[in-house]
C-alpha cells in the first residue's frame, strides 16, 4: 500500500476565512497530496490571546470546508491543550504517512524563530505559498539546514489573496462588511453567535 502524503495547514483560524482553504485546496493539487488537515491551535507561543473559543473555531472550520472530503479538521493541538508548540505536533503524528507542512511567506520569515525549528524541518518537508507583502524567501539559517538535510523548499503555486483574520474581525466590530472574505455559513455562524463585536487586534 502506498504511504499516504498529508499536508498540515497549522493556524488560529480567529476566523478560518477563504484564502485559508483556498491555500489548503491549491496545496493538495499542487503537491498531489492525499489530504490536507487544518490544525487549529490551542494557545500560540508568539501572538496574543484569541478571540474565540476553541469550539467556535472548530465548529467554523467544520462549516468552511464541509464540501471539501480532502481537508480534514485536526484538533489535536487543542486536545492537548496549554502553549501550541509545532515540534509537539509534529513528534506527535502517525508514522505510517509522510507529511508537508504548509506555510505562508510571511510565516517563511520568521520560522527560524520557531521552537526547535530545526527539527521540525528535519521531521517534515516545509512547503511555502506567496502572501501579500511577503516574498518567498528562505532565512539563510533555514536554507542551510535544508542543504545539509538534502531537502528542498517546496512552492505551492498560488495566487496571494488580500484577507487576514485581524482585518475581518476589524470589519465585523466596526460593522462593516467582510463580503468575499468568509464562507457564507461561516458568516452566519459568527452573526449568530455574536462573535467579533468587540475591536481587537
Amino acid at each position: 500500500m502506498a504511504v499516504k502524503v498529508i499536508g498540515l495547514l497549522g493556524g488560529s483560524f480567529d476566523p478560518v476565512h477563504l484564502a485559508h482553504v483556498s491555500l489548503a485546496k491549491a496545496a493538495l493539487t499542487e503537491l498531489s497530496l492525499d489530504q490536507v488537515h487544518m490544525i487549529p491551535a490551542a494557545n500560540p507561543w508568539q501572538r496574543g490571546a484569541l478571540k474565540a473559543s476553541a469550539e467556535h473555531r472548530l465548529a467554523m472550520l467544520q462549516l468552511a470546508t464541509r464540501n471539501e472530503p480532502a481537508l480534514h479538521i485536526n484538533a489535536m493541538e487543542i486536545d492537548r491543550g496549554g502553549k501550541t508548540y509545532t515540534i509537539d505536533t509534529v513528534r506527535s503524528l502517525p508514522s505510517d504517512s509522510q507529511y508537508v507542512w504548509i506555510l505562508g511567506a510571511d510565516q517563511l520569515e520568521n520560522f527560524h524563530t520557531w521552537h526547535e525549528w530545526r527539527d521540525i524541518a528535519s521531521l517534515v518537508q516545509i512547503a511555502v505559498a506567496a502572501r501579500p507583502g511577503a516574498a518567498i524567501q528562505a532565512p539563510a539559517e533555514l536554507q542551510a539546514h535544508l542543504r545539509a538535510q538534502g531537502r528542498t523548499l517546496l512552492h505551492i503555486p498560488f495566487t496571494p489573496m488580500p484577507i487576514s483574520a485581524s482585518d475581518i474581525r476589524h470589519r465585523l466590530a466596526g460593522g462593516q462588511s467582510t463580503a468575499g472574505m468568509l464562507d457564507p455559513a461561516v458568516a452566519q455562524y459568527i452573526k449568530q453567535h455574536g462573535l467579533y463585536q468587540q475591536v481587537v487586534s
